[in-house]
């Protein structure tokens, strides 16, 4: 972070020192920062981190190859001499009994919804974005304004299920926290601007948990809210506002609502996984969040022991699901780590390298990730030829391997095919003298 820990103050005598401005990701580039700045206001430690790449240093070196610094404004306004330039990002290796990943989620990218002028018109804003607008320590205070003029917004359009339900252009699943998180939004709104008004289009209520559906009912009949159940279909600027067209489906009327603020529940989509599953040896389901070993009976456990997952990287879930599941993740791999002994699956897969043709057809079927391709050398390390080899303390013995593998090269441990054949050849005579009887 180029800023010491034990030394800054969090005094700020840095930022106002520094001459770069740069948009805010964490107030959704509704506000600036500075190149030394505090990532969010709940940070821990409270310690300025210095942006390395947008700070004027950056890649700053003289011809011969020594640093030389372009600004130090920031180090001279620095009296506890917090700042570090010369610091360097260090590679931290933990041995660790137990992995949680808990890798959250993004955003659908709202522009894909072209009819919403999500990127186009400033007056149209996503979820988080309007977030900060409604937070005291957002850009505005706490005070809701447009963020094209500043003027405040006195009529609010909110609009749910942008891209969630959308096997087309989105995701087809539900998404789950936006039916909660736009009545929330609507009740901060209410509070704040008592004369404002807010209208919601909505496909279905899907308000479920304790006290979900009391919550959304008190926002419709005491902060007269307005529900409206049907999609729209374009938002357009007109003369300085925005014209929102839909569908009223239970009325069977089409709508156009005026609004000053337009604001879309875009859906929640899985972070970028990919590189972290093959690293983790764990499987992704089809939309790219990590996949459970069973949803039922193993619902924080993957199928590579000792890595378990929790919050939306497992799936779309509210704060009260996530912090459930994070704390069943924390007992499981406490549970793990209590034992004096781990063991392991007694019938594992076990390949015979020499019928081996390298084919790998078992190692695509491996739910485990257990079959690696492994060369085979001879003394002066010259590559004879390719094989299949099997990670015992991955492999829990499902067999999958066994019945994809064509030439026959691999079978359980304590299963072979000759001790099934001997089994059946010794069964088959027992049950015909039985049946005899």
């Amino acid at each position: 972070r180029y800023v010491r820990a034990d030394l800054c103050t969090a005094c700020d005598d840095c930022v106002k020192a520094c001459p770069v401005e740069l948009p805010s990701e964490f107030n959704r580039g509704l506000a600036w920062r500075k190149a030394i700045y505090i990532p969010f206001p709940q940070a821990v430690p409270t310690t300025y981190t210095l942006d390395a790449e947008r700070c004027l240093n950056a890649q700053h070196q003289s011809p011969t190859g020594y640093r030389v610094l372009a600004c130090e404004r920031c180090y001279d306004a620095c009296k506890p001499r917090a700042i570090d330039f010369d610091e360097k990002a260090e590679v931290v290796e933990r041995e660790v009994g137990a992995i949680v990943a808990a890798t959250g989620f993004e955003l659908w990218a709202a522009e894909q919804g072209q009819e919403y002028g999500y990127g186009r018109h400033p007056d149209v804003v996503d979820g988080l974005e309007f977030e900060r607008l409604l937070s005291a320590s957002g850009p505005t205070g706490g005070e809701v304004r447009r963020p094209s003029d500043g003027k405040p917004a006195r009529r609010v359009v909110m609009i749910q299920c942008v891209g969630s339900r959308d096997p087309r252009r989105g995701v087809p699943y539900c998404s789950r926290i936006c039916c909660m998180y736009t009545a929330k939004h609507a009740l901060l709104y209410k509070h704040k601007v008592h004369d404002g008004q807010v209208y919601v289009f909505y496909m279905d209520i899907r308000a479920g948990g304790k006290g979900y559906e009391e919550f959304v009912n008190r926002v419709m009949e005491e902060e007269r809210v307005v529900y409206i159940r049907g999609r729209v279909s374009q938002v357009v600027p007109r003369d300085g506002e925005l014209l929102v067209f839909g569908a009223d489906t239970l009325s069977g009327q089409a709508v156009q609502v005026r609004a000053d603020l337009v604001v879309l529940a875009t859906a929640m989509v899985p972070a970028r996984n990919g590189d972290l599953a093959r690293k983790l040896r764990i499987a992704v389901d089809p939309y790219g969040f990590l996949q459970e070993a069973h949803p039922k009976l193993r619902p924080v456990e993957t199928l590579t022991a000792g890595v378990l997952i929790a919050g939306a990287a497992h799936a779309p879930k509210d704060i009260p699901d996530t912090v459930a599941q994070a704390s069943a993740a924390a007992a499981k791999a406490l549970e793990l780590l209590s034992r004096p002994a781990l063991s392991r699956e007694p019938t594992v897969a076990q390949v015979n390298e020499a019928a081996c043709n390298a084919c790998f057809d078992c190692q695509r079927v491996c739910p485990y990730l257990a079959v690696e391709r492994t060369e085979i050398r001879d003394r002066q390390g010259k590559l004879l030829r390719l094989v299949a080899r099997i990670n015992p303390a991955m492999c829990e013995g499902c067999g999958a391997c066994v019945v994809a593998c064509r030439p026959q090269a691999i079978d359980l441990s304590g299963y072979s095919s000759e001790q099934v054949f001997a089994q059946l050849e010794a069964l088959v005579p027992a049950l015909a003298g039985a049946a005899a009887r």
